[in-house]
Parts: C-alpha cells; structure tokens; sequence
C-alpha cells in the first residue's frame, strides 16, 4: 500500500504555475481582439492592411489593457515579416542603434522587412526617436510604436508624418465580459474549472475601467484563492470579485493626457455652470490622488477668468480654499475643495475682464504704444502745457472727466451678469457725464 493510498487528490487550482492568465489569453488572430471594431471592423484600413500583408509605420495610441501589444503581436503572426521587439523603458540608443542596423543587414540578405515593435516608445528622448527616423523613411524597419500618451506631444513630428495613427479605445463593459467569458472556457485560460454570476462578472467589467489585463488579473486571483466546489469547479459569486479588487481602477497618469484631460473637464464644467459635473471631475481626481494645490490654483484661476467681476467674491472664496487647502492638506481638504467648486460653478459667469487684457496686451504687441500724458506723469513737467491733474475726489459723484490715455478703444465691456450688471451701469453713467460736459 503506498504511503498516501486512499488520500483523496487536491485538486489543482485553476492556472496554478503557469504563466499569468492575462499572458495566456493574448489573442492569436485578429478577430480575438475585442473592442477595436472600430480599426479592425470588416473593411477597415488597417485590418485590409494586415491581412494583405502590406503593413506600413503605425502608432498604436490607446490607455493601458486596450490591446496595443496584442495587436502588435497578431500582425507578426500574420504576416511574413521578421519582427523585433524592445521598449522605451529599456532600450538606449546602442541598442536602437544594433537592432535597426541588423534590420536593414537581414533586408539586404533576405530581402524580408523587419517590423520593429517599441512598447512604450513616449518613453524615448528626441534623440533616440531621431534615431529611428532614416530607418523608417529607409523602409529598412517598419516600425509599430505603442504608447498611452497622445502621440501628437509626445512622438515627433517627422516620426508621426511617417507613420500612420491608430487610437485604440477602452474596451466596453460588454467587451470586457466577453473577454472574461472566453478565459474561463479557453483550454489555455481556465479550462471551464471556474465559473462566475453574472454580477460578479459585471463587477469586474465596470471597476476595471476598460482595462482587459487589470480585469483578467482579478478574474485569476479570484480563481486561486476560491476553493473549488465538490465537483472541482470554482464558482466566483459578487464578494470573490469584488475583494479581488480591493480599488476600483481609475485611469489617471498624474503628468500626461488623462491628468490634462481631467482637470479640463473639470474646468469646462465649472465655467458651464454645472455643479454636478465639476464635482464628479473633482472626486475623480481627489481619488485618484492628485495634487489639491494644482486644483486649488486652477479654480483660482478660474475664478478670474471665466467669473470675474460678475461675483467679485468668487476670487475670493477661490483664494481661500487655496489657503485652506494648504493649511488643512487632505483628506479634510476634498471638503474645501468641493465647496469652492459648487460656489464658482453656481456663480454669475463673465470672461470681461479677461477678455479686456487680452485686447490691450494685443494692442501693445503689435506696436500701439501710447505716450503718458503730461497731467498723468509721476513729476511735473515745466512748459509741457496747459493741462493739469484733476483729483477725482474733488469732482462730482467723484468723477472727473479727463484724458487718462490717449486712444478711444474700449477694453472692458462688463456683461449684464451678476454684479457686472451694476459695473455696466455705472459706466454707462460716467459716459453721459462726460457727453454733457462737451
């Protein structure tokens, strides 16, 4: 009898000591990758180009977990060129330089291309893009770059004029599911050893924010640490998933495209009036821990810009947050923050004042500089005319009409918004003040 003879056998957990689930399940032909209809869709460009094998330079721009390395991937399987890879991350310019020199060697041998795939090519230096450049106008590489960041800051201009731009979208919550379902029935995903309610699988889809490799990663750690039911099959219900992630995911680099993005959203919601926007904007970004000076600055920014004297007070108040932020720090300070932006997005909005500066400044950028007149100088000027300063305060309602700059353009033209309304009044009494003097 051996030794363990009648012990039941343990069943192996799903995709135990093998390669992560999410490596696993890369897709091997074009119509596994999901979510990218709107590139790979039946007569699209880019699939007609693969599939005739007659692959150009592209820039595959997309978030993380959008299928940008897969796709890479799928094109050198399916079409008969050599195919090198390396990353922004590890690559230097030596060796960019080897890599690129045996492409253009192998071309001259075998009179075969050579596609160069560079995950993270945003990561590269202009000078190590620079490098690339007579390869490619060669046509001794064809070069797939992969990036998140928006290729148009982030590539150079003479590498994006030489290849072609794809941007690959989020993957929907349906294609995200799909993607789910597919691991767990695949041979090389899980086998059909796990099964999930449809909840659980729509937790994953909806917290994962469109990232497929966050959601398969979930997807396998909830599979290894579930115990397998009497039929050895792993059923993962709404709890497993949702302690496989234990925060939901918000896609937010905090010096790049999706920080930018954000805090423009967030400024266009509070300049539109819309206090439920601006305050879903700022959760995002208080989430995903950004800086709150950097928004504390921006809304006082705002506050000029797009308020101004419509509510004098949004200045203000915007300055104060800013203060407080500073003095308080988070999390206290998510609280400050939401109360200037609900008081800014529900003001009285004006761009005036911002848009007088910018006028003036025109005149004076394109030469109209004006003298200072006489009466105005900081020190008398002996023989230089009759005119004298008035002391407004001596005048009536202390007004005093006089020239205080020798030109007839208007700059500020106050709205009939907010205060503003009041300002424009005034103004506008000023003026008859000074047609019945003449």
């Amino acid at each position: 009898m051996e030794l363990f003879e009648g012990t039941p056998s343990v069943n192996p957990k799903p995709g135990a000591g093998t390669a992560p689930l999410a490596a696993r399940m890369r897709p091997r032909t074009l119509d596994e990758i999901a979510g990218q209809d709107h590139i790979l869709g039946a007569s699209k460009l880019l699939r007609r180009a693969i599939e005739a094998d007659r692959i150009s330079s592209v820039i595959l721009y997309g978030p993380p977990g959008c299928g940008k390395t897969s796709l890479a991937e799928v094109i050198a399987l399916v079409t008969d060129r050599r195919f090198e890879r390396t990353s922004g991350v590890l690559a230097n310019v030596a060796i960019l330089r080897k890599l690129l020199e045996q492409a253009a060697g192998w071309k001259k041998i075998h009179r075969q291309d050579t596609i160069l795939f560079i995950d993270e090519i945003h990561r590269f230096n202009k000078s190590q893009q620079d490098v690339l450049l007579p390869y490619v106008e060669s046509g001794d590489i064809i070069l797939i770059g992969a990036t998140t960041h928006n290729p148009f800051f982030f590539i150079n201009t003479p590498l994006n004029s030489r290849s072609q731009i794809f941007q690959l979208n989020p993957l929907s919550e349906e294609a995200i599911k799909t993607v789910l379902k597919r691991a767990m029935e695949h041979p090389a995903g899980l086998n059909g050893l796990v099964t999930a309610d449809d909840d659980a699988l729509e937790h994953l889809a909806t917290v994962c924010e469109g990232d497929a490799r966050r959601a398969l990663n979930a997807l396998e750690i909830a599979a290894l640490t579930t115990p397998p039911g009497k039929d050895g099959v792993v059923h993962l219900t709404r709890h497993e998933t949702e302690e496989s992630v234990q925060k939901k995911a918000v896609s937010y680099d905090h010096d790049e495209d999706e920080h930018y993005d954000t805090i423009s959203a967030f400024i266009k919601s509070v300049r539109g009036s819309d206090a439920n926007a601006a305050i879903y904007w700022l959760a995002k970004m208080v989430y995903a821990g950004e800086d709150p000076r950097f928004i504390a600055r921006r809304l006082v920014i705002l506050a000029s810009e797009d308020i101004g004297n419509a509510d004098p007070r949004g200045l203000s108040v915007a300055i104060a947050a800013m203060q407080a932020v500073d003095f308080v720090g988070m999390p206290e300070a998510r609280i400050i923050l939401a109360q200037a932006t609900t008081y800014l997005a529900c003001a009285p909005k004006s761009n005036a004042s911002y848009l007088a500066i910018d006028a003036a400044l025109a005149d004076v950028e394109s030469g109209r500089t004006l003298p200072v007149p006489d009466h105005l100088k900081n020190a008398p000027h002996p023989g230089k005319g009759d005119v004298q300063y008035q002391y407004a305060h001596d005048g009536t309602d202390h007004f005093v009409d006089q020239e205080y700059v020798p030109t007839d353009r208007v700059y500020y033209a106050p709205t009939d918004q907010g205060y503003e309304e009041t300002i424009r009044k005034r103004l506008e009494h000023w003026a008859s003040m000074r047609k019945k003097k003449k």
